[in-house]
């Protein structure tokens, strides 16, 4: 299996590839996050923030196209006759709860809110923000429509979380036709004390699947290298 020093043939390039950030929110990114207690660790092991601001800076700096696929749940969405177990505790937590798509009431520095941080860089009025998944995975937003339209055939995917959205949009990519390098460390993972380390199972999932697993190190010198 192709490990990380055998990736030389995925190349990226400002003109076909674009950075995609799935949730980077403050309810999976934040210490007073909702699910701060389930991911903290694994933020701060990785340096996801860290890390992910600098893909960002980089990718403004090289006229990268950046995407963001948010996770919202507004008050309509609570009455779905059923959840699955991580959908019962974003009720149950109100994770990325906002009053509603046609209001911002509340927004601002809430769980759903970017993490401060970020937003000078999703704020610029060149970052495209789609409509919210619904679940885990792009399938119900119009994320792939807007990579489309661009032209963009690469992806670099990084985010929040590692084993959930991240691998659903990763899966969805694939089968859409698309080329995906995972940055390792610009993602993160629950861990539960049954169900175990998120974290770890993405990792083994991105090997089998992902075109590319790179770090952000990594990451950042193809960038420079294009």
């Amino acid at each position: 299996m192709a490990q990380e020093s055998e990736s030389p043939g995925l190349t990226v390039r400002n003109t076909d590839t674009a950075v995609v950030f799935i949730d980077p929110q403050n309810d999976v990114l934040s210490e007073h996050g909702a699910n701060w207690d389930a991911v903290g660790a694994s933020v701060v092991e990785n340096h996801t923030r860290e890390n992910m601001e600098r893909i960002f800076k980089e990718a403004k700096a090289r006229g990268y196209h950046v995407l963001i696929s948010p996770h919202y749940f507004y008050p309509t969405d609570y009455n779905w006759a059923f959840d699955d177990p991580l959908e019962t505790s974003e009720v149950h937590t109100h994770t990325f709860a906002r009053k509603g798509p046609l209001t911002l009431e509340g927004l601002a520095g809430s769980g759903a809110d970017w993490l401060d941080r970020f937003k000078p860089y999703i704020n610029d009025g060149k970052t495209i923000v789609v409509s919210p998944h619904k679940v885990w995975g792009p399938q119900t937003n119009d994320l792939v429509l807007q990579l489309r339209k661009r032209r963009i055939q690469k992806i670099i995917l990084g985010g929040m979380l590692a084993n959930i959205c991240v691998e659903s949009h990763l899966r969805e990519f694939l089968e859409q036709g698309f080329e995906v390098a995972v940055v390792k460390d610009a993602t993160a993972g629950p861990r539960h004390p049954v169900w175990g380390d998120g974290y770890q199972a993405a990792m083994i999932n991105y090997q089998f699947l992902a075109h590319a697993v790179w770090s952000t190190d990594e990451t950042l010198a193809r960038m420079q290298a294009a």
